[in-house]
């Protein structure tokens, strides 16, 4: 049962991701800068946390570790961890965990497809062969998935994270990981799980798109991997309204 710390934090046991610390210091990011934790306010002890999240002691020092270097949190001996007095001023930051509404991942998704669009026509114009070839390699892992009968969320994933890679600068990729999960939103709402065939076909044009955007790239044609990009994320914005709408997700 998930526990109420007074500072206003829920707590609860997380399942073990790639990164227990690093998920462990994003819900509390999300918190801070979603105002659920004020500048100021005290953390759960660390035992606390390890008995709510059911990690180790040291992956809670991990993390409030690495809340401290990026200035979000504050330690006083013998007192405790406590929001930094200046967090809610912090730098740009998304709060990714538990966004409330449809409309904030819609909001994520726009900016997602500025920087997917620039990150495909990069890709194409100066993508070196190796990474055009792993461009490839995660499209046919997509295609085994669905075979497989799989949503392929991860794979799905893997293939826009090498289109990010193929543009040479590391930030592009580094943006998608900080997206993490809400850059596949399907992952939010269950796209028409009550009707299979629905689902069927909407994973199958997303991935007709996803074989344009590939074919532009391996081709050098950059133009054509921006207009195939675009109209592949706009039509992601289109279902995920649609489909969020069926499922009630808009009501709110």
């Amino acid at each position: 049962m998930p526990k109420h710390s007074d500072a206003g934090l829920v707590l609860q046991p997380v399942a073990p991701p790639r990164n227990l610390s690093r998920e462990i210091a994003e819900r509390i990011a999300a918190h801070i800068a979603g105002a659920k934790l004020a500048p100021g306010a005290k953390l759960p002890t660390e035992q606390e946390m390890v008995a709510a999240m059911g990690v180790s002691r040291t992956v809670v020092r991990e993390a409030v570790a690495a809340l401290r270097a990026d200035g979000l949190v504050v330690t006083r001996q013998g007192a405790g961890a406590f929001v930094a007095p200046d967090a809610d001023r912090r730098p740009f930051r998304l709060a990714l965990d538990g966004l409330p509404s449809i409309a904030e991942v819609l909001e994520i998704m726009e900016l997602r497809a500025s920087v997917e669009v620039e990150a495909a026509v990069l890709a194409a114009s100066r993508g070196s062969a190796k990474a055009r070839r792993r461009i490839a390699q995660a499209l046919a892992r997509i295609d085994k998935a669905l075979r497989r009968g799989e949503a392929a969320i991860e794979e799905d994933f893997a293939f826009h994270r090498a289109i990010a890679a193929a543009t040479g600068n590391p930030q592009f990729p580094h943006f998608l990981e900080y997206l993490g999960r809400f850059i596949i939103p399907r992952q939010s709402i269950r796209v028409a799980a009550h009707r299979p065939e629905g689902q069927r076909a909407y994973l199958e044009t997303f991935q007709r798109e996803h074989v344009a955007i590939c074919e532009s790239i391996l081709a050098g044609d950059a133009e054509r991997a921006r207009d195939a990009m675009r109209q592949h994320l706009g039509n992601s914005q289109a279902r995920y309204r649609r489909l969020a709408a069926e499922a009630g997700g808009l009501a709110g």
